[in-house]
């Protein structure tokens, strides 16, 4: 990766071994590897229409479920998202994307804040795709929001097929960040903040 607004996070933990990096100003270069395969498709998805190149090595306790690795992939996911924006400086911060796939509409509106907080509104009709529980949708939405600062809100407008509607939702969630993230040529070197300062990933501000 050449881009500047890079991050990289090494999460080791009794039940994973994690190793994620990315650069913001990428071109889709994708490299993961994290054991869960429908996971693994979904990164693919962020990479591609975020334009961000991502590398993602992950070990972890898949003979019992996928549970760990799934978060713990979004975790160090976040964690790695927060270090590429350091402190925000001259970004759009606001971004937002309707994905369609087929007869799935999925809208994510999302806000670079450094206050987390997830809304989540996808009704997946099924309890897994493949292997895959569809339950750690929400879950790795939840690991990434809260150690990126993320304010994020996923609503499906439509939908009856859980592959469609969880594979809308991951693309739209990399064209609203693809948007936030982006630098205003307007904006210069500010904090896209009336109060001159956006909270880092972590604070209680």
């Amino acid at each position: 990766m050449t881009s500047k607004r890079q991050g990289e996070v090494h999460r080791k933990t009794g039940e994973t071994d994690v190793l994620v990096s990315l650069g913001l100003d990428g071109s889709g270069q994708c490299q993961v590897d994290t054991g869960v395969a429908f996971l693994d498709h979904m990164l693919h998805q962020i990479a591609s229409h975020g334009l961000i190149d991502i590398s993602i090595q992950a070990k972890g306790d898949t003979h019992i479920d996928d549970h760990h690795t799934n978060e713990d992939v979004g975790i160090a996911f976040g964690q790695a998202l927060s270090k590429a924006l350091g402190d925000r400086l001259g970004i759009h911060r606001f971004g937002h994307f309707a994905a369609p796939l087929d007869e799935a509409l999925v809208q994510v509106v999302l806000d670079c804040s450094g206050r987390p907080h997830l809304n989540f509104e996808l009704q997946i009709p099924t309890q897994k795709i493949g292997t895959y529980d569809t339950e750690l949708v929400k879950e790795f939405f939840g690991a990434v929001v809260n150690n990126s600062g993320l304010t994020l809100h996923i609503r499906q407008l439509s939908g009856a097929n859980s592959h469609h509607i969880v594979e809308a939702c991951f693309k739209a969630f990399a064209r609203a960040l693809r948007m936030a993230t982006e630098v205003d040529p307007r904006r210069s070197a500010s904090v896209p903040s009336s109060k001159g300062i956006l909270e880092q990933a972590g604070s209680n501000g």
